[in-house]
């Protein structure tokens, strides 16, 4: 494997873990309405095959802090709110008739810094993530190095350019840390 194609993969997976953080991040619970906390909570429906909320209804949110869900099957709506009760959001889904709502109370000051310690986890789990890849890549380029074939200045050229995409990421999710503890503390 030439080097270029080792640092290729190494941003592809880190790119990838930047989008799960982000996905992980549009799922913590802030004190607006958004569709992505419960778009892929599962519900057991149909005789025990799961299926993601979003899958099984329309999600919108009418006000700042109220989601409604519609399912497209009317039978539906109980395992939906069974669902949404079991992924302990905190949240008590009202079902009125065919439709499910869910009103997002004020968060408290002590459990909007819960929250802050959660996504500072989910934030450091990212950082790791990174780090691992990088170590991955490096091997993969002193493997090259031994096989020859591979001058050694391109050997420090791609360590180098690796440290900088290793740098890059762990910043993106520190900007991203930044604006969800920020979104978090707004009141």
């Amino acid at each position: 494997m030439a080097l270029d194609d080792i640092l290729l993969e190494a941003e592809e997976k880190m790119m990838k873990t930047e989008e799960v953080l982000q996905r992980e991040f549009a799922g913590l619970r802030t004190g607006k309405a958004s569709p992505a906390l419960v778009e892929n909570i599962t519900a057991e429906v149909y005789g025990g095959s799961q299926m993601r909320i979003r899958e099984l209804a329309g999600i919108t949110s009418p006000e700042p802090r109220m989601l409604v869900i519609q399912p497209w099957d009317a039978s539906t709506t109980s395992a939906i709110e069974k669902a949404i009760q079991k992924a302990n959001i905190g949240l008590n889904p009202v079902v009125q008739g065919k439709v499910i709502r869910l009103v997002f109370p004020e968060l408290s000051e002590e459990r909007r810094k819960e929250l802050v310690k959660v996504a500072h986890k989910m934030a450091e789990d990212s950082r790791i993530a990174i780090r691992h890849i990088r170590r991955d890549a490096l091997e993969h380029i002193k493997k090259e190095s031994k096989q020859g074939g591979v001058s050694e200045e391109d050997v420090e050229h791609a360590e180098k350019d690796l440290q900088k995409l290793h740098d890059t990421y762990i910043q993106k999710i520190d900007q991203h840390l930044v604006h969800k503890e920020k979104e978090i503390m707004t009141v």
